[in-house]
Parts: structure tokens; sequence; C-alpha cells
């Protein structure tokens, strides 16, 4: 069971820095958007898994040849009103782990909730001073002459455009618009981007993790990039991002946006899409990624 936690340790530390790290740096997530975000969820997935099982695996150690066995004996031992035989570094090792999982819900949930409240007042707001707009359901207007567009996720979701969109831009770019927005709402992205801003916020001196930030929210503009571009001409999206400066998609999602001028590169002169096999690929070392630290925990 030692060497297993120091395993889960290893890996988990790994997958934190250094591959998050060369992760965010790499240039091909760029030729497959979906995909990088696929990858990214099971680095995080599995770095939390591994170094929050570590501490688990090597606590309970002394109770069995592996962990099902080992907390069986635990809860075995408790039930009988005992306290389980575990040294020192064992029960530190226990509480340590607690500590861990206690620090990364405790962020996550305080995100959570600070986000949804933000996005009830806000939504409040929306339906006092914006105009629905009939021919787009759940989309408002509000009079203001900057050209502004955004979307506000959630269960009772908003996509809001200023005035000075629809007298800015024509139909056509409007329409790119709309597509990019509704990219970032259909898909969720907002869920995406959540648990790395906790996973952040839990150890921001950690690089991995802000790169995994700034990585994820860039790649979550690329994805909504692309559902545009496939709905409109690439000049009619440019223009559109032109005109807005790039203002609205992430601000509603996350503080961290790509660069306006490697968006614009991006959508007029699209990176050859990773050929198919490779992409297959991808996706089955995200799922075998994951599958590592639960194998580890659960073999018997």
């Amino acid at each position: 069971m030692e060497s297993t936690a120091l395993g889960l340790l290893v890996l988990g530390v790994l997958l934190a820095e250094p591959v998050s790290r060369a992760l965010a740096g790499a240039h091909w997530p760029a030729r497959d958007p979906v995909g990088a975000l696929l990858a990214w969820q099971a680095v995080g997935l599995a770095g939390g898994l591994a170094l929050l099982g570590s501490g688990v695996v090597y606590g309970l150690a002394p109770l069995g040849p592996s962990l099902p066995v080992a907390f069986r004996t635990a809860v075995d031992t408790l039930a009988a009103g005992r306290l389980p035989a575990l040294g020192v570094t064992h029960v530190l090792a226990l509480l340590a782990a607690l500590a861990l999982a206690l620090r990364l819900v405790s962020v996550l949930v305080a995100v959570t909730v600070r986000t949804l409240r933000a996005r009830q007042r806000h939504r409040d707001l929306l339906d006092l001073l914006g105009t629905p707009w009939p021919a787009v359901p759940g989309a408002r207007v509000l009079d203001h002459p900057v050209p502004v567009a955004y979307c506000l996720p959630g269960l009772r979701s908003r996509l809001v455009v200023s005035a000075g969109v629809l007298d800015a831009l024509d139909p056509p770019a409007v329409r790119a618009v709309l597509a990019h927005e509704q990219a970032h709402l259909r898909e969720r992205h907002d869920l995406v981007v959540l648990p790395f801003v906790a996973w952040g916020a839990t150890a921001p001196f950690v690089r991995g993790m802000v790169c995994a930030q700034v990585a994820v929210a860039a790649l979550i503009e690329m994805r909504a990039d692309d559902v545009a571009a496939s709905a409109v001409t690439a000049r009619q999206l440019t223009g559109a991002l032109r005109t807005m400066g790039g203002a609205a998609p992430a601000a509603a999602l996350s503080s961290f946006t790509d660069a306006l001028d490697t968006r614009l590169h991006r959508i007029t002169e699209p990176p050859r899409p990773l050929p198919l096999a490779v992409q297959v690929l991808v996706r089955l070392a995200a799922a075998g990624l994951v599958g590592i630290p639960t194998l580890l925990l659960l073999m018997p």
C-alpha cells in the first residue's frame, strides 16, 4: 500500500504542476479545443483523486493489503467501538487528506455560491432593465449605445445584447454574435470553467493551477468561435468581434480571456484540425488518465 500511495502522490504532483504547465503551453489544443477541454478535465479530476487518495491509502496501509480491504477493516473496527491501530505518520496522512478535501470542497462551494448569487442579482437587473427580444427566446436588449453582448448561464439563462450591437452590426454579424453566445449556453461552458477557478483559488501559489484557468478560458472561447464560424463567414465573425472589441463572451464566464488578436488570427487562418486518429487518441488518453488513480484506489 505504501508504494501505491507514493505512486499516487507523484502522479498528483506531476499533474498539478509540470503537466498542467506543459499542456497550457502546447499548440495542439487550438487544433482540437473539445479534445483539449476533455484533457484538462481529466488532468483536474485525476490530479485531485491522486492527491487525496495518496493520503488515504498511506493512512490506512496498516489495516490491509488494499484500500477496499483496509477501509472495511477500519469500518468494522470503529463499529466494534475500537480505534484502528494506526501509527502517528498514518494518522497525519489521513488528517492531511481530510484537510485537502475540506479545502477543495469549501473553495468550490464558496465560489459556486458567490457565482450563483451574482448571477441572480444580475438576472433580476436584466429582467428589470432589459427589453425581451421576441426573435431570440431568453434574450434581452439593453438600451445602451456601446456594442456589448454576453451570456448569463444557469437554469434561467439570459443572452444579452446592447442596442449598440443592433445599430453597429449587420444581420449576419449579429447572427455570429448570437451563435457564439448560444454555444457558451448550450455547452454550459460556465460549468467547465468553474472547477478550474476553484482549483486555482485552492492553491494560487501553484503556477500550473493558474495556467489551467487561463488555458481553459481560452479554449472555451475557441470552441464558441468555431461554432459561430460554422454559422457565418469568417469575415462576418471577425468584423463583429472587432466592432465589439472582444468585450462579450468570456466576461460573463471568467476574468481570464484570450487575446483578441489571437482569436481573430485563428478565425481568419484556422489551424488544420488534428487527424481523426489523433483526436480519438486524445479522448482515450483523457479517459485512461482518470482511470489510473481510480484503478489504483479500487483494485483489490
